[in-house]
């Protein structure tokens, strides 16, 4: 089963987590320091929630999937296609594990293909095994998730 990923910044996480809980009538699958995020069944949809930013905007977009090959294969599908990615990574970021691609659609938004494979204590990305935090640029997708 793949969802879709809705990322979205809000000012306050307490207020949004009671709005959306009541919302989709679903509790948060896990609460950090200035993060949420629900794993919603019906609509199926990871919803994802970066407090501090201005609010009511999009952060990003994404499609989660089971595995690390579903990821690869849709980086493969995409490239194929014309699309510019980052190339998959296994990463750190968001609290979770990943192996993520990442692409941003014509007017900038965000687009994030991944499968979470473990928990994390981290909010702001860095490679498997790495210690460094991402840094981004304009100028190319952004490959951070926050």
């Amino acid at each position: 089963m793949s969802r879709v990923q809705l990322a979205i910044n809000v000012t306050d996480l307490d207020k949004a987590i009671a709005f959306y809980s009541r919302l989709f009538d679903t509790a948060p699958a896990k609460v950090k320091p200035g993060y949420a995020n629900f794993a919603i069944a019906d609509p199926p949809l990871k919803l994802v929630l970066f407090e501090g930013r201005e609010g009511a905007t999009l952060n990003h977009l994404g499609v989660e999937v089971e595995t690390a090959e579903e990821v690869a294969a849709a980086e493969r599908r995409l490239r194929r296609a014309g699309l510019e990615t980052t190339g998959v990574e296994d990463t750190i970021c968001c609290y979770a594990e990943k192996t993520e691609t990442w692409m941003a659609d014509p007017d900038g938004a965000r687009w994030e293909w991944y499968v979470k494979s473990g928990d994390a204590g981290q909010l702001h990305k860095t490679a498997a095994g790495s210690q460094s935090s991402c840094a981004t640029d304009d100028s190319e997708p952004a490959t951070c998730c926050s």
